[in-house]
């Protein structure tokens, strides 16, 4: 017999429940998300307000959906905002929905945090979220960046979208990987590379429990100022969460901080797991031609060859990506829309997106630099 409630804070299930069903979801896990929850950038003040599901059978907890109540949809990375507008041109409310997926981090994992997905509970958090949609008057419910093994097959409509990911084909070294590139592309990114090598600039990786608290709010500095000058406000995340996470998740937090003699000038915050790098944030203090490309994508790149790993995901979006290897790849989300008039027109706009999303990603593995692609 299955059951459910839903959690206001992740601290009432537990890191060792909590973890046992993430498993080696990183961004699911209980240190990442308990973080958002504990500085308050995922809380009701900024629109994350955390609503997690969990689901018990008899008394064992067996998956969890890490979800929030939104009143926006900032920060999410699968864009509905054509939805909201919709729906306040024909005087209805978009908001509150609710969200299954990790604040500002577009990274594809396990939505369903549980050791079995089966078809019963599949079709029960179906059932679960449908209902509630209906009795707490939310427009809808989403599911965002999920697995392939997760896609809902009845009430759930898939929406696609694309990113671009580094794929590790057995290189020794980043002269490896060059040489599976066209001349031309080749001796863009030896150019790039070289001029950055020509400056001043001293860049270093650090890992671990070699990122000292001073590091951390160096990198912090780069990464609020360049978010104001981006979008006009310090980021999503504050100080509080990354000092959190520095100590919680030290063995999987790595910095490639640049240095102009000895002042930090610009760093980039990458996490990994068994297989996988992910770049997340970047920030400088001072502009250097293609250091965003160094530090964001070579230096990952040389990192990921170097640590055997077998991917770099380095964030959502960059079409400029493609001419620097980094290869189309589609992501998932799941969405129920709780009008019927809206839910039909949703359903078609979803379909057509479809069409032109597969069409993007063939025009995107065209323009790939590799040899005999």
């Amino acid at each position: 017999m299955l059951s459910y409630q839903f959690i206001s804070q992740i601290s009432i299930i537990g890191r060792t429940q909590w973890n046992i069903l993430a498993q080696q979801n990183l961004f699911c896990q209980y240190e990442w998300l308990v973080a958002l929850e504990n500085s308050h950038c995922a809380s009701a003040h900024t629109g994350w307000q955390p609503h997690h599901l969990a689901v018990y059978q008899q008394d064992t907890l067996i998956a969890i959906l890490p979800g929030y109540i939104k009143s926006h949809s900032y920060g999410e990375y699968v864009f509905d905002w054509s939805w909201a507008e919709a729906y306040e041109a024909h005087s209805l409310t978009y908001y509150p929905k609710w969200l299954s997926g990790v604040p500002f981090t577009p990274i594809t994992g396990k939505r369903i945090l549980t050791k079995t997905l089966t078809t019963e509970l599949s079709a029960y958090i179906q059932h679960v979220l449908q209902q509630e949609m209906l009795n707490k008057q939310w427009s809808s419910t989403h599911i965002n960046f999920l697995t392939q093994a997760e896609h809902f097959n009845d009430t759930m409509m898939i929406r696609h979208a694309v990113q671009f990911h580094w794929q590790n084909k057995g290189f020794q070294c980043f002269d490896d990987f060059l040489a599976t590139m066209t001349a031309r592309k080749r001796k863009m990114i030896k150019k790039e590379r070289s001029q950055v090598a020509a400056t001043s600039l001293n860049i270093i990786w650090l890992s671990g429990d070699e990122i000292t608290t001073e590091h951390m709010q160096g990198f912090f500095s780069c990464y609020q100022q360049t978010y104001l000058k981006r979008s006009g406000h310090h980021g999503y995340l504050n100080w509080a969460f990354f000092d959190e996470i520095q100590r919680t998740m030290q063995k999987s937090i790595h910095l490639c901080i640049a240095y102009d003699t000895e002042t930090l000038v610009a760093a980039s915050l990458y996490l990994s797991d068994g297989d996988t790098l992910y770049g997340r944030y970047w920030g400088s203090l001072a502009e250097y031609q293609h250091l965003h490309f160094e530090l964001c994508y070579y230096r990952g790149i040389d990192f990921a060859i170097k640590n055997q790993l077998l991917r770099f995901d380095a964030g959502a979006q960059g079409e400029h990506k493609l001419a620097r290897g980094f290869e189309p790849k589609t992501t998932y989300s799941a969405h129920q829309i709780a009008d019927p008039m809206f839910a039909r027109a949703i359903t078609d706009f979803i379909a057509r997106e479809r069409i032109h999303i597969a069409q993007y990603a063939l025009q995107c593995k065209a323009q790939l630099p590799f040899k005999n692609e």
